[in-house]
């Protein structure tokens, strides 16, 4: 018989799951279902921020529901992560597989791309008593602007197990809104990218990994990461000239030009006013200069709305292990104060700039300056 505080735990999680009806969670507290262990698990779900940490966290909530509820040990869970659905590139994450091994036939993507475009179930490769279902989840990537679902998880069960059905719901549930408050709590309310918090948190946790050792994957050439600092030119002048409702739209479809110029593994912030930091990784600085490039030419003939043509300068520097949050920011600052004092609309590096004599090597720490 269950007690009566595991029928109030899971009133909490139906709560927080956003549940109006109790009918299939009364009959959850039939079966042999551990409310500690779930409660353990979602308490480590909520210490997470990192996006694949939250997608193994939540493999093993749902391998851990199907071990209890079937009887026997399930480890057939898989978060497939969508990079390109016309050309059906998936990453598939498992809890006991390497994430690049795992061969998807043409019914399984089939059934992720469909899930993820209508934002519903899907069900397929029906087995005799088993069913594999695809539920569309969200990811803490700080996208909202984009709003597209980009990550599917398969889940296998009994074809007429309805109470494991609603168990899977609920703790899909409680994970989609966890998610929303992360994005909520890390995104910037304007543009929808990272804010200023965020970053401190994702450089930090890059350095301290850096610093560490493990930086670098064995399945991939070594790689190199950058800081940028992006500052739309004369952007005081479009407030003042056309309105801060104009200045905002601005302000709004240059965090989108980011998003559609940059790949998605970059993080991408905004710190306030017309400011915008960007984390990169690349083979080599001359692979994130072309990156940069390409981004500054495409500002500066994009047709903006009522105010014309955009610039912007930008300055970077590449991370080094021994590096703190505020020496990048100090250098990639250096950097673009040099473009913004030599025409504007330009990139500068901050390393080729101490190389060639134009740039005094920095070794204050400071904040980023502010231009008009």
């Amino acid at each position: 018989m269950r007690s009566n505080s595991t029928g109030t735990a899971l009133c909490i999680l139906q709560h927080c799951a956003g549940v109006n009806k109790i009918n299939w969670s009364k009959s959850i507290l039939q079966q042999p279902f551990d409310i500690g262990t779930l409660l353990t698990q979602i308490n480590a779900l909520t210490e997470i921020r990192d996006d694949d940490a939250l997608k193994i966290v939540l493999i093993n909530m749902l391998n851990n529901l199907l071990t209890i509820t079937h009887g026997r040990h399930i480890d057939s869970t898989v978060i497939y992560h969508i990079n390109d659905a016309i050309k059906r590139d998936f990453v598939p994450y498992s809890i006991h597989r390497d994430k690049t091994s795992l061969e998807l036939d043409e019914v399984t993507k089939q059934a992720v791309i469909e899930c993820a475009a209508s934002g519903k179930m899907r069900e397929s490769n029906h087995d005799g008593a088993i069913r594999t279902r695809f539920y569309p989840i969200k990811a803490a990537s700080g996208k909202a602007v984009s709003g597209k679902i980009e990550d599917v998880v398969s889940v296998e069960s009994h074809l007429a197990d309805m109470q494991t059905e609603g168990a899977i719901n609920l703790i899909l549930s409680i994970y989609n809104n966890f998610v929303s408050l992360i994005n909520d709590n890390e995104s910037d309310t304007l543009t929808g990218l990272l804010n200023r918090k965020t970053f401190d948190l994702k450089i930090n946790r890059l350095l301290a990994k850096m610093q560490g050792g493990s930086n670098r994957k064995e399945d991939k050439p070594p790689q190199l990461h950058f800081l940028a600092i992006f500052d739309i030119d004369h952007f005081k002048h479009v407030n003042d000239d056309f309105g801060h409702l104009i200045g905002d739209e601005v302000l709004l479809m240059f965090a989108q030009l980011m998003q559609q110029s940059f790949r998605e593994s970059d993080a991408l912030f905004r710190f306030g006013g017309e400011e915008f930091v960007g984390l990169f990784e690349c083979a080599n600085s001359s692979n994130i200069a072309v990156i940069l490039e390409r981004f500054r030419a495409k500002i500066e003939h994009y047709p903006f709305s009522q105010v014309g043509k955009i610039t912007v300068s930008t300055g970077y520097t590449e991370i080094l292990d021994f590096d703190t949050a505020s020496l990048l920011i100090d250098r990639a600052d250096a950097a673009l104060y040099f473009s913004k004092n030599n025409g504007r609309n330009q990139i500068a590096f901050y390393e080729e700039l101490v190389t060639n004599g134009l740039l005094e090597e920095s070794r204050k720490e400071g904040d980023i300056e502010l231009f008009d």
